[in-house]
C-alpha cells in the first residue's frame, strides 16, 4: 500500500508525477498555483490511497480522478476567497529552474486551455468525459472510472460532446472527433 510504504509512495510518485503536472498545467497558467496543486493531489492520494479498487480502472485514471476533484476544491476556494478579498500575491518561492520548467509546460499546454475554452459551453458531464478522453487520452473505460460514472453513461456524453463541437474550430494538433 503507497500510503503506509515510502518506497512504493516514491515511486508511485516518480511514475506518475509528470502526467498530473501536464492535467494541471492544463487547466491553470500560473506555475506557483501549478506546483502547489500537483503537491495536493499526492498528498491527496495518501490520504485516499485505501479507495483505488484496481479493477475499477488504471491508476492513472484513478490518479486523474483525484487531481479533478483537487483542481474543483481549489476553484471553489478561490471563487469563495475572491469574493471575500482581493487576492494577496504572496506566494512561497520557486526555485529559479522549477519556475522555468513549469513555465515552459504552461506554455506547451495554451493550446489545451484554448480548447478548454471552446468547450466551456458544454454541460459538465460532457465537457468532463470530453477531457479526459481527448486532452488527457484515457480511454472512455478509464474516463467512466475517474469520473465515477458507468462506461455506457460516458460514451453517451462522449458522443454528445462532439456532436456539440463538430463545427468548433479547436486550436489542438488533432480534433475532437
Amino acid at each position: 500500500m503507497i500510503a503506509t510504504d515510502p518506497a512504493a509512495f516514491e515511486a508511485f510518485y516518480r511514475r506518475h508525477v509528470e502526467s498530473i503536472t501536464r492535467f494541471i498545467a492544463r487547466r491553470v497558467d500560473d506555475p506557483h498555483t501549478v506546483a502547489d496543486l500537483v503537491a495536493e493531489v499526492f498528498v491527496a492520494v495518501l490520504d485516499s490511497a485505501h479507495t483505488y479498487r484496481q479493477g475499477l480502472g488504471s491508476e492513472l485514471a484513478w490518479l486523474y480522478g483525484v487531481a479533478r476533484n483537487t483542481l474543483s476544491a481549489e476553484r471553489r476556494r478561490a471563487f469563495r476567497e475572491s469574493r471575500l478579498a482581493v487576492r494577496l500575491k504572496g506566494r512561497r518561492l520557486l526555485d529559479p529552474d522549477d519556475l522555468v520548467r513549469l513555465e515552459e509546460r504552461i506554455d506547451a499546454e495554451s493550446r489545451a486551455r484554448r480548447a478548454f475554452e471552446a468547450m466551456a459551453g458544454l454541460p459538465d458531464g460532457e465537457r468532463a468525459v470530453l477531457e479526459l478522453v481527448v486532452l488527457d487520452q484515457l480511454t472512455v473505460t478509464e474516463a467512466a472510472a475517474a469520473l465515477g460514472i458507468r462506461q455506457g453513461t460516458a460514451r453517451v456524453r462522449l458522443h454528445r460532446a462532439r456532436t456539440a463541437l463538430k463545427d468548433v474550430p479547436l486550436v489542438m494538433e488533432g480534433t475532437i472527433r
